[in-house]
């Protein structure tokens, strides 16, 4: 296991721990967080990805290296999917937790 996957699996252990909705799930093969059923955050090519909302503003967070997630080769980017680089990682956290209090709201409704 890396280094970028063992901070993923840190992170995953303490929204886990913290919210018994919150479970480790799949997207794409890859580890990731759940909220019930809905996959919020994942690990990916040594990066965190996160659904956060085609209108999230990830300059509030200080973030200037991501990119939308873009795993197909012929579709456009995934709309309010961001991909995270390790260089960031300090907030993956503070990400993950808005991702978790965005899907829950959501699923309020």
């Amino acid at each position: 296991m890396d280094q970028e996957e063992i901070i993923f699996r840190k992170i995953a252990d303490k929204l886990a721990k913290g919210n018994s909705s919150v479970s480790l799930g799949k997207m794409m093969s890859s580890p990731g967080l759940k909220y019930k059923s809905k996959v919020f955050a994942f690990y990916y090519n040594q990066q965190m990805v996160f659904r956060l909302g085609k209108e999230f503003d990830l300059r509030s967070f200080g973030i200037k290296h991501y990119s939308l997630l873009n795993p197909f080769k012929n579709k456009p980017p995934m709309a309010g999917w961001f991909q995270i680089s390790f260089v960031d990682q300090d907030k993956w956290e503070k990400l993950a937790r808005q991702a978790l209090h965005l899907i829950a709201e959501e699923m309020k409704n």
